[in-house]
């Protein structure tokens, strides 16, 4: 499966942006879907993730309550909707898929900039 996201931008503190991801090669519905992200001079980690079908959500702490997961496989897509934004949330965010059968993720796209200003 291919993913490509999108949405990142230049947003104030406070402000809000929604990422896509979108998958083409195979149905989105096979997979479980993370979001991830990776801030300069820091290792990637983990945002958030959904399930199949979208009945289980994961959130870090540093996100809960501000970003929300959600997935429309009709449409192959993956959103995040994060509110409420903070400079420490500037990062690459990346969106990645894998078999429920699998512990790792097994694809990923590109990432998508996120700089939010103080």
């Amino acid at each position: 499966v291919q993913l490509q996201a999108s949405g990142g931008g230049l947003v104030q503190a406070g402000g809000s942006l929604r990422l896509s991801c979108a998958a083409s090669g195979r149905t989105l519905s096979s997979y479980i879907m993370g979001w991830f992200r990776q801030a300069p001079g820091k290792e990637r980690e983990f945002v958030s993730d959904i399930s199949r079908w979208g009945s289980s959500t994961h959130y870090a702490d540093s996100v809960k309550g501000r970003f929300t997961i959600s997935r429309d496989n009709a449409k192959n897509t993956v959103y995040l909707q994060m509110n409420s934004l903070k400079p420490e949330d500037t990062a690459v965010y990346y969106c990645a898929a894998r078999e429920v059968a699998h512990q790792e993720y097994d694809y990923w796209g590109q990432g998508t900039l996120v700089t939010v200003s103080s």
